[in-house]
């Protein structure tokens, strides 16, 4: 009885056992079986998990493409940028190393919490930047202290520079940190102290200028920390910008002006390059780059000459008689007037109970059109305007570039207001009078335009009437970023009478060119490149009858802002014209006395410099062969 029940036992032993050795040996083939899977087969994406996890791609920042001017001379360059930064976890006390280092270079409150600041946000062994545009002594000093600097560290990047910096800053503009709004998703815009163009062309070429980023491949542990580099790629340099600027031209232009609130635009009437774009005063874009104290913020800003201001396109004024050429080709397109019948002028003109004066007190007397322009008779055109109606001269303004901004590859251009009866009905609610078309007849009243369209006004009367449009920049910027050859100009006829054009250019001749003219005392004697312009003097401020009895105080008697401005437009040479100019001074007086002066002297200095360069080039050719 006792050994069945010992084999009894002996047979259940056995059973449990050959169930515990199989599920043993099925736990085996499965952690074996998993083992090969991860081992074998997923081998190869494992391994690249564990290359990522030890190898750490960075995006590095593309130098900016420089910008010239035509003649290969730079305008906005790289340059060294030493940098100093603080890894915090090599110190002991992040201020006790910032206080050792204020003592060196400077260090503000705002500088400090902003070290602070990000030096919470970042992993203890990233480097902070504490200060940027180090000089070589301050590199110096603290590589000297460096054994009383724990933690600091000179570092050498790239930073835009103004090699020039005042001279054609308004057409260069300036770079500056991102800011949100900035943001487009491209990840070069979140590389710390990345910069990008804010003004000028900085801006609006700021693509093809930016370049592509490269990357650096670097190995890390499991931290994060930099072990070395194991390959780089330093990426698409920015394309370098060639504009149409002479910077020889543009240099002399801005110290013929001097101190002058003032602007000058020079522009090629056939190819649209703007050769000279000078707006006084300018400022420094090198201090927009390394960041702008509140102090010279508030003197930019707070200056009543509006050194941030590119007046060549962002000023706005009355033209003056410069505008008397539109109001007489629309009289002779509207066929209201021919160029032989006169107008009598005794220096004044009444319109109702309203009086409306000619600048010459007793009159011209009896004028046709050319001795209307020559003079620069109020009456005459008063009573052109009157005949002509304000629509048809508005409609002749914007034909040749008024009232709408001109396409000019610049941000910040305004357009001016070229008023008529539905642009007034609009704007202000209230119909038009018919005294209004008086005084906008002479370039006064709601009538407003900047110094490029004034340039470009010219060139398009210079050239025989076609629609040429300016440009600073000799390559364009494609929808992909990259940076093209400009294409040949084409630009399409005005549809204005040639006869009118040509009215206009003998009374521009006639201005400068015969005595008697408003601008014959500075016209130019060289008959190979004398040049045809107008005058033209606009008010700022209303003069009173009052005034007119007693006496009206010269523009130097009055304050600087209630003179008038000083206007001169003119092409040149005469004979076969190239180059239109237009001139204006703020509140600096007379137009023929100011402003007809620095149009000589510019288009003198353009024209020489084009003879010597021809000369060169003919001397260059003679040797050849």
């Amino acid at each position: 009885m006792s050994n069945n029940r010992d084999n009894d036992r002996s047979k259940v032993f056995s059973r449990r056992a050959a169930l515990l050795g199989g599920a043993q040996l099925a736990l085996l083939s499965t952690l074996v079986g998993r083992m090969y899977y991860l081992q074998v087969v997923e081998s190869s994406k494992y391994a690249m998990l564990a290359d990522e996890n030890r190898i750490s791609i960075r995006l590095l920042p593309p130098p900016r493409g420089r910008i010239v001017d035509r003649n290969g001379v730079p305008m906005a360059v790289n340059q060294l940028n030493y940098r100093v930064l603080v890894i915090s976890e090599q110190t002991s006390s992040l201020e006790a190393t910032l206080k050792a280092l204020s003592e060196i270079v400077p260090l503000s409150d705002n500088d400090r919490a902003r070290i602070q600041r990000d030096v919470r946000r970042r992993r203890s062994f990233v480097p902070v930047t504490v200060r940027e545009n180090l000089t070589w002594e301050d590199v110096s000093r603290i590589e000297v202290n460096a054994p009383d600097l724990p933690g600091v560290m000179i570092d050498v990047g790239q930073s835009r520079h103004y090699p020039l910096e005042s001279l054609g800053a308004h057409i260069l503009g300036y770079v500056a940190a991102v800011s949100e709004q900035d943001l487009t998703g491209d990840p070069l815009l979140e590389l710390p102290g990345f910069r990008i163009g804010k003004a000028g062309v900085e801006r609006i070429y700021d693509l093809g200028l930016r370049g592509k980023g490269g990357t650096s491949q670097v190995e890390v542990n499991a931290v994060g920390r930099v072990i070395r580099e194991l390959s780089r790629d330093d990426g698409e340099p920015g394309a370098e910008l060639p504009l149409t600027i002479d910077l020889d031209l543009q240099e002399y232009t801005a110290q013929r002006l001097g101190e002058e609130s003032a602007s000058v635009v020079v522009m090629d009437i056939h190819t649209g390059e703007v050769l000279v774009m000078v707006s006084t005063p300018s400022f420094d874009p090198n201090a927009f780059n390394r960041g702008l104290r509140a102090d010279e913020w508030k003197d930019l800003v707070g200056n009543a000459r509006a050194p941030l201001t590119n007046k060549s396109i962002a000023g706005q004024y009355p033209p003056g008689s410069t505008f008397k050429m539109i109001v007489a080709m629309a009289g002779l397109e509207a066929g209201v007037i021919s160029p032989e019948q006169r107008v009598f002028c005794p220096g004044h003109m009444s319109l109702g109970t309203a009086r409306f004066h000619c600048w010459k007190k007793g009159g011209h007397g009896a004028v046709d059109m050319m001795a209307g322009l020559k003079h620069s008779c109020d009456v005459y055109f008063y009573e052109v305007a009157r005949r002509v109606g304000i629509d048809r001269v508005a409609d002749m303004a914007k034909r040749f570039g008024m009232g709408e901004v001109t396409g000019i590859d610049l941000p910040g251009e305004r357009s001016g207001i070229v008023p008529s009866r539905k642009w007034k009905q609009t704007t202000l609610g209230q119909p038009w009078h018919p005294g209004e078309t008086l005084v906008n007849g002479i370039g006064q009243g709601f009538l407003l335009t900047t110094p490029l369209q004034l340039a470009l006004m010219t060139a398009r009367i210079a050239n025989g009437g076609i629609a040429v449009v300016p440009h600073v920049a000799r390559d364009r910027l494609s929808a992909d970023g990259h940076m093209k050859p400009r294409p040949a100009p084409d630009f399409p006829p005005l549809q204005v009478p040639k006869a009118a054009i040509a009215m206009a250019r003998r009374g521009m001749n006639a201005v400068t060119n015969e005595p008697g003219g408003t601008a014959f005392n500075a016209r130019i004697k060289d008959e190979a490149i004398r040049m045809s312009g107008k005058t033209g003097t606009a008010q700022v401020r209303r003069i009173t009858a009052r005034e007119r009895e007693t006496g009206v105080k010269k523009n130097d008697e009055l304050p600087w802002k209630e003179r008038d401005h000083a206007l001169f437009v003119a092409y040149a040479p005469e004979d076969a014209p190239r180059y239109a100019i237009s001139v204006v001074v703020e509140h600096g007086g007379g137009g023929s006395a100011v402003a007809a002066p620095i149009a000589r002297d510019v288009l003198t200095e353009v024209q020489r410099r084009e003879q010597a360069r021809a000369k060169l080039a003919e001397k260059a050719g003679s040797t050849r062969g």
